[in-house]
């Protein structure tokens, strides 16, 4: 008797807190039609699942954006039931040296597995921009050897980095960035299905600090979530911790008047708060990017400027003076050139 009271509290509490996914995980598409952005693309790939005839694929773009889970998508819709015998995963975290690949990929490639007709085994190879040289070049004849059986899907950032042998031998798809209506009407479902409470400027704060990220933008959404219970523009940049756009905006519009002083108060405003010479100049950019009152002409010269400045601090050089003599010269194209005569 004493035994089972003893038990019923511990059951009670694994039941009263559940194991709580990442939203990232929880929402991850399942099926191509899930997918959000890069239509065409995801076309293409719809038409191979239906089709059952799978190249080998490279798909190649920033981090965030779909890459990996289309090609789960794809080997899910392709195989079905026989996902777990008929896919091999290696990701960045894997050992992937030459002996892997001899060794792990080969067996796998040369293992017989009962599949739906006219399907093929799937090599899901994640960060493959990141596997050395060698270990690729050893995979282009494993690629040749057994492309009756087995096809190859690789998913990187910089497609460059794959050597020509195995590019000439894939079809390449490359995906852009999200746009920022895509990545609106998802975070919409989330906070739908999660009961997020919001205001507009919360999601706008989340899709600048996004910038095309979906990945990104969903882990900030349950972390703004997570922390105040209310997703606003001033949450979600404490969560991110980026320089406050309404801040650098200030000292753009000072800037446009010439005041170097209020410029440089709002500059030291940032440096204080710990922000360093890169996170501010490259909100700087994107502020100005986007800043509509600024006239066309001045955009582009101070575009050009911050450019120069970005490229100095990533050589080294950034110190509160590096930033300073960006105001400066900001400032400086604002005023009349007559002033400047000594």
């Amino acid at each position: 008797m004493s035994a089972d009271k003893g038990k019923a509290p511990a059951n009670s509490s694994t039941t009263a807190l559940p194991y709580e996914l990442p939203w990232v995980e929880k929402y991850r598409p399942k099926i191509l039609d899930d997918i959000v952005g890069n239509g065409e693309t995801i076309e293409r790939l719809k038409v191979i699942a239906k089709d059952g005839n799978c190249p080998h694929i490279i798909i190649s773009g920033m981090p965030g954006i779909g890459k990996t889970t289309s090609v789960h998508c794809l080997a899910h819709q392709l195989l079905g039931d026989a996902y777990k015998e008929g896919v091999l995963e290696l990701n960045a975290s894997d050992e992937r040296g030459i002996d892997v690949v001899r060794n792990k990929i080969k067996t796998f490639a040369q293992k017989k597995v009962t599949l739906p007709p006219g399907r093929h085994k799937i090599v899901i190879l994640d960060e493959a921009d990141s596997m050395t040289p060698g270990a690729q070049q050893s995979l282009r004849r494993i690629m040749e050897l057994y492309a009756n059986t087995t096809r190859f899907a690789y998913a990187c950032n910089m497609s460059n980095k794959i050597i020509e042998p195995i590019q000439s031998r894939c079809a390449i798809l490359r995906y852009a960035k999200l746009k920022d209506a895509e990545l609106l009407k998802r975070l919409l479902e989330i906070c739908e299905m999660e009961d997020v409470k919001y205001n507009d400027d919360g999601l706008t704060a989340l899709i600048f600090t996004a910038e095309g990220d979906m990945r990104q933008a969903i882990n900030n959404l349950q972390s703004t979530h997570s922390g105040f219970g209310f997703v606003s523009a001033d949450n979600v940049f404490k969560v991110c911790d980026q320089p406050h756009p309404v801040t650098v905006q200030a000292m753009i519009s000072a800037c446009i008047k010439g005041d170097i002083d209020q410029s440089m108060e709002k500059l030291n405003e940032l440096w204080n708060q710990g922000y360093s010479a890169v996170d501010i100049v490259v909100t700087v950019f994107r502020v100005v990017k986007t800043f509509d009152e600024i006239p066309e002409y001045t955009k582009l010269e101070y575009i050009k400027e911050i450019g120069f400045t970005h490229m100095r601090i990533l050589e080294g050089v950034g110190t509160l003076i590096q930033l300073g003599g960006l105001m400066a010269r900001l400032c400086k194209m604002n005023l009349k050139p007559e002033l400047f005569k000594i």
